[in-house]
């Protein structure tokens, strides 16, 4: 699938040489927190939501997308003096919550793009979308860190769904389809090549 980037975005990556850019992530931590963080160096709102520049954010890890299949995901880590995140990974439910992370560029100016251009296409990108895959609290003499890791895109991969490959197995998933009938038949299929 193509990504449409916003006129906005476009005429900024052709003005600088030099790009700064953002993430905005949102990590819904319980039922009512949605933990809004933005690696900007101060608070930015977008699409009516808050991201906090003093929310703690730490590191972000993304993924080394190789052409082999890996399970590298986001990861995500926090400053977590006051306990608040560790304090939700012992109360909650964290693991399977949802994670979004968008990124977006600054101006020449240094401001950033926040907007949607003429034809509705928003200067933030949209880039991932996970769940709480593992969450982990280090604490160490200098700092004491919550982090985050989402799910990986390949981790549907991993599951195991056995389907018994029979005429009446596949009855369990679909009445209706009749891919295998043939498999336990005596059948013939002539193949045709080319121009009829």
């Amino acid at each position: 699938m193509a990504r449409s980037l916003s006129s906005n975005v476009l005429n900024a990556l052709e003005l600088n040489t030099n790009v700064k850019y953002f993430y905005l992530i949102n990590v819904d931590l319980d039922d009512t927190t949605t933990y809004r963080v933005t690696s900007f160096n101060r608070d930015l709102t977008y699409n009516g939501n808050v991201y906090g520049s003093d929310g703690g954010l730490f590191q972000i890890d993304t993924p080394n997308f190789s052409s082999i299949v890996d399970r590298e995901a986001y990861k995500i880590v926090f400053a977590d003096t006051d306990e608040t995140i560790q304090n939700k990974f012992k109360n909650g439910k964290i693991i399977g919550r949802d994670i979004e992370v968008y990124i977006g560029i600054c101006d020449s100016n240094g401001d950033p793009l926040l907007s949607t251009d003429s034809n509705g296409i928003s200067d933030v990108s949209y880039v991932y979308s996970g769940f709480v895959d593992t969450p982990e609290i280090s604490i160490d003499w200098i700092s004491k860190t919550a982090a985050i890791e989402g799910t990986s895109p390949m981790a549907d991969l991993d599951q195991v769904k056995t389907i018994t490959v029979s005429k009446d197995g596949m009855d369990q998933f679909s009445t209706t389809d009749k891919s295998y009938d043939l498999l336990f038949e005596d059948s013939e299929s002539i193949v045709k090549w080319g121009k009829i």
